[in-house]
């Protein structure tokens, strides 16, 4: 009765061929649910192997539901042949769309493994991936794969081997080299930065040359991305920065420090060798005491000697002494790191006194401090005897000459007792 059923259809061509595809996708159905369940059973147990850290990226979204594909479209091509109702004039270009689709789902398979790998790897361990970064390398990876998915594309299309459109690409070595320029450039200083360790995820990089202060939020092949302190973003050629300079901050927030460099003007015509009532009135410093205490003797000598003849304490020096002393008490100073005092040349608009030392790295805590030290100098400086220097205009001159003493024996003589 089935033969007698069959030998009805065959005489009616159009039925014949809608039967013999019906029942090809029926076995296109089968082939993928049968696919889809093997690759779950089999990727599973290879994610099990691998571990709860690349078992997402195993099973990740589109990988298996892609892959799955691959069985159907194996069974359309060749099933296709099997099928005598469909012509010879259709069966070749039915074959080519389906080995496009089979490259394209492969492609798209892979392309997702590489992603899921990815997320897999700066998810379970962040620390690892903000030091060895790998999106750059797996941005390589998938330029390769599609390069390659094209070549394969295009011999589906055309109907030619592989091999010998990749063997025609050698002629074109020098427009490839042309087209993919920026690529090469930037994955050659992707490992450099990587194996110098020049740049991490979350550094904060200041490039002057491209306005980027910030913190690097992304490095990727092509481009590195630095949010900056206004919340801007700054793309940056990552080739850049391997040919160029750039400052790194991450040193300063390994270490916990952050520098204070700042000097204070002194106006080169208040400093002047101390009196006798000058240095009784810097004994209540307390601060000063060790100083003081090592300078006694040289003042002593000095005043039974000609001033001219022996070395003498200037309130610049006591000062320099002062800020040195002052700095190493401070509660929030860095005292196991450098704390230097110094002059620099003296220029036109005063002595530079230049202030070295280090705080904490918090913006907060460290524009505060550097505000406190500086805030207590130029308030403390008159007791020395010293004024900063400030570009006068109109009567602020005198009004500041009026105000300020010149020592500190004028400063005692204006104190209410």
């Amino acid at each position: 009765m089935l033969a007698d059923a069959l030998a009805s259809v065959q005489e009616h061509p159009m039925a014949w061929l809608a039967l013999q595809l019906l029942l090809l996708m029926l076995a296109v159905l089968v082939s993928y649910a049968i696919t889809r369940a093997l690759l779950v059973r089999i990727l599973g147990r290879a994610a099990r192997i691998t571990g709860p850290r690349f078992d997402d990226a195993i099973l990740g979204p589109g990988v298996i539901s892609r892959l799955a594909h691959v069985a159907p479209s194996l069974v359309v091509y060749y099933g296709s042949t099997l099928l005598p109702a469909i012509p010879d004039t259709v069966l070749p270009g039915l074959r080519r769309c389906v080995s496009i689709y089979l490259v394209v789902a492969v492609t798209a398979a892979i392309m997702s493994l590489l992603t899921a790998i990815g997320a897999a790897y700066e998810r379970y361990d962040p620390q690892r991936a903000r030091v060895h970064p790998i999106k750059s390398y797996l941005q390589l990876g998938k330029i390769i794969v599609g390069m390659v998915a094209a070549i394969f594309i295009a011999a589906a299309l055309f109907d030619r081997d592989p091999l010998l459109i990749l063997s025609g690409l050698g002629a074109m070595t020098a427009v490839l080299m042309l087209i993919f320029k920026d690529t090469i450039q930037s994955f050659v200083a992707g490992l450099q930065i990587s194996a110098n360790d020049m740049l991490r995820v979350g550094d904060w990089i200041e490039m002057p040359q491209v306005k980027a202060d910030g913190h690097a939020i992304d490095l990727s092949l092509h481009t590195v991305k630095v949010q900056n302190i206004d919340n801007s973003i700054t793309s940056i050629p990552t080739w850049r920065l391997y040919s160029e300079s750039f400052r790194n901050w991450r040193g300063m927030f390994d270490s916990g420090s952050r520098l204070i460099q700042r000097a204070l003007l002194l106006d080169q015509t208040s400093i002047h060798f101390l009196g006798a009532a000058e240095w009784e009135g810097l004994q209540r410093f307390t601060l000063l005491n060790d100083h003081l205490a090592s300078k006694r003797a040289e003042f002593v000598m000095a005043a039974d000697l000609d001033p001219v003849n022996v070395r003498r304490s200037t309130n610049a020096g006591i000062f320099r002494a002062y800020v040195r002393a002052y700095l190493r008490a401070h509660p929030h100073v860095r005292h196991d790191m450098d704390i230097q005092v110094r002059q620099l040349q003296p220029t036109a608009t005063g002595l530079p006194l230049e202030i070295y030392c280090y705080t904490a790295t918090d913006w907060q805590r460290y524009e505060s401090v550097q505000a406190e030290i500086f805030e207590h100098l130029l308030s403390i400086l008159p007791e020395f005897g010293l004024r900063v220097f400030q570009q006068p205009s109109g009567v602020s001159k005198a009004a500041s000459e009026a105000r300020l003493p010149r020592s500190i024996d004028d400063a005692f003589a204006h104190t209410p007792r």
